[in-house]
């Protein structure tokens, strides 16, 4: 649940662009007065009404007919919008959200890029107004990766992600501990093992040892699933293909250790405990049993998300 990567947000972005076109339209038309070309204080309030109801919106500035900056930048300082006097009269007629708003159309979106103030992935909009004196354009930055939580209706979980981070940190610090617990029981039956000197060729001490070492290593690895899936890496809950892997990566632990304590069961009754044949058989079926329903889990998952997907990409 760590934060969307900059890969997953363009992906996104891609996916809505129409749907973000038409949003970040809807704004500036709702900004768009005459005004704006030459009253600071309109400014400050237009700002203040948009930042909001869509708090993704960084910053608000107005250009004149030659992409020269007439404003101070409207921004959101410590949650106070303010005008910050930065930025009036540059020019700024070489960027591609005025170049191009030049042509016919009034609003222009610029593609996502990395803003050299947050290092953030950004959008810039502007919208081509006009007044008595001229035309000018009203310029908004945009949080790419906020505007995505926004539309996606992301924002609300993103406020308990800590508490959920939290939780799954203690847990896992639980596993781990308990891995240690493991490990140092497998390692006072060795020692102890050695000591004895030379172990009977029937005994089946040596599988008890491997027992604990299986166990941890499995505990150990659901740990680190949980730890890489819910804590330090982003998880789509939108895609199904995120909790697919999760579901995947988790079943997959479980048949490692069923794989392997089913070998030890055969391994004894291989030594004369014959009593240990059916479990082991059962554990063996156990075990193509779960690979069996994960293969079709996946497959069915895999093409229902297929399936999604051209389905959205119809007219």
């Amino acid at each position: 649940m760590a934060a969307m990567s900059y890969l997953s947000v363009i992906e996104r972005y891609h996916e809505h662009e129409q749907l973000v076109k038409e949003l970040l339209e809807s704004i500036l038309v709702g900004i768009s007065d005459p005004l704006m070309l030459s009253d600071p204080g309109f400014r400050v309030r237009a700002m203040a009404e948009i930042a909001n109801s869509y708090p993704f919106i960084e910053l608000l500035y107005v250009l004149d007919g030659d992409g020269v900056q007439i404003s101070d930048n409207v921004a959101i300082v410590n949650r106070v919008v303010q005008a910050i006097p930065v930025g009036r009269n540059l020019s700024r007629s070489h960027r591609p959200y005025f170049s191009k708003a030049q042509e016919t159309e009034r609003l222009k979106i610029t593609t996502p890029y990395l803003s050299n103030a947050s290092g953030q992935l950004c959008l810039s909009a502007s919208y081509r107004i006009e007044d008595d004196s001229g035309r000018g354009f009203i310029v908004v930055d945009i949080n790419l990766t906020q505007l995505i939580e926004f539309m996606m209706g992301d924002r609300a979980r993103r406020r308990a992600t800590p508490l959920f981070k939290g939780v799954y940190t203690a847990l896992v610090v639980g596993l781990f501990i308990m891995v240690l617990v493991l490990i140092s029981m497998a390692t006072v039956d060795i020692v102890a093992l050695l000591a004895e000197g030379l172990v009977p060729s029937g005994s089946i001490k040596p599988f008890s040892i491997i027992i604990f070492i299986t166990l941890a290593l499995a505990v150990f690895d659901l740990g680190k699933t949980i730890l890489e899936e819910e804590v330090l890496m982003h998880k789509d809950i939108f895609r199904h293909s995120s909790t697919r892997r999760t579901i995947t990566r988790f079943i997959s632990t479980i048949l490692i250790a069923i794989s392997i304590e089913a070998l030890l069961t055969m391994f004894k009754a291989s030594l004369g405990e014959m009593k240990y044949v059916q479990p082991a058989i059962g554990m063996m079926f156990a075990v193509v049993g779960l690979l069996v329903g994960l293969g079709i889990y996946v497959f069915l998952g895999a093409k229902a998300e297929l399936l999604l997907k051209q389905g959205n990409g119809k007219p």
